[in-house]
This record gives structure tokens, C-alpha cells and sequence, in this order.
């Protein structure tokens, strides 16, 4: 019995986040309630985050399973939150509002200038707090990172 625990201690080797710890730490820190950070906290929020994209994204993959598809688009990721009410609260405001389903408005659509939304005209986060894409922003205040690699 000690053998096989043993056995399952040695094959469960500890997850390791993929996202860079140091751009976790800076999003982190963009909460003003937030002084420091531990190193415990910083693995666990990666790899909560981690976990989470890899839901998200398998169930993206599902929805476009089930309609024959092979490549997965924002239709797909939009179904795959409505599907998951704890998401579906906090991140379909943050997706980019559906097409027009008329062949005539997709086609004018395509053919205007795509107009680059700023986080001022989307919803008013509450007192205190910042979206997240300022962060990503180049030449935002606080953030500084370029959206690029680490």
C-alpha cells in the first residue's frame, strides 16, 4: 500500500505556470489594495489562470466540435462562456459585441475602417480599480509593458 502512495508521489510532479511570473506580478500590482505579493500567492494566481485558459479553451474547442468546425472563433469562445454561468458574469461584457447577422451589414462592416475602442467607452470599472488592457497599453501609466513577450 505504501509502495503505490509512493509511486503516486513520484509521478505528480508539481505544475509549472506558463506565463511569466514577473508580468503576473506586475497585473497583480495593479491593484491599489495590493503592496506586495508572495511568491505562493504569485504560483497560484499563475497557475489558477493557467487552469482557467485551459477550461475556457476546451470548451471553445467543444462548441466548435459540435458545429463541425476545426477552428475555433469568437462565436465558439462566446458560446463556451454563456454555457458557464460563473464566467458567463464577468467575462461577456469583456468580448467583443456579436456581428450583424445580415450578409449585407457583415459585408459593410468588413469593408468600414474598424474603429479602435479606448477603455474610457467601455463600462466604468468600479472606484479605484483599472481594466486590465491598460496595463498592456503602450506608454499607460503604472504598467508599461509593450503586450509582447517577456
Amino acid at each position: 500500500m505504501e509502495e503505490q502512495q509512493e509511486q503516486r508521489e513520484e509521478e505528480e510532479e508539481p505544475m509549472k505556470p506558463s506565463f511569466p511570473l514577473s508580468r503576473v506580478k506586475k497585473i497583480m500590482k495593479l491593484d491599489k489594495d495590493i503592496a506586495k505579493v508572495t511568491n505562493e500567492a504569485l504560483l497560484l494566481v499563475s497557475i489558477s489562470a493557467d487552469l482557467f485558459l485551459a477550461s475556457l479553451s476546451s470548451a471553445a474547442a467543444d462548441a466548435a466540435a459540435e458545429k463541425r468546425r476545426r477552428v475555433v472563433k469568437l462565436d465558439h469562445l462566446r458560446t463556451a462562456v454563456r454555457g458557464h454561468p460563473p464566467m458567463r458574469g464577468f467575462l461577456l461584457d469583456c468580448l467583443p459585441e456579436e456581428p450583424p447577422s445580415s450578409s449585407a451589414a457583415a459585408a459593410a462592416a468588413k469593408k468600414k475602417k474598424v474603429k479602435r475602442v479606448e477603455a474610457s467607452e467601455v463600462a466604468a470599472a468600479p472606484a479605484g480599480a483599472r481594466r486590465i488592457d491598460e496595463f498592456f497599453r503602450r506608454g499607460a501609466g503604472g504598467g508599461g509593458g509593450s503586450g509582447g513577450g517577456d
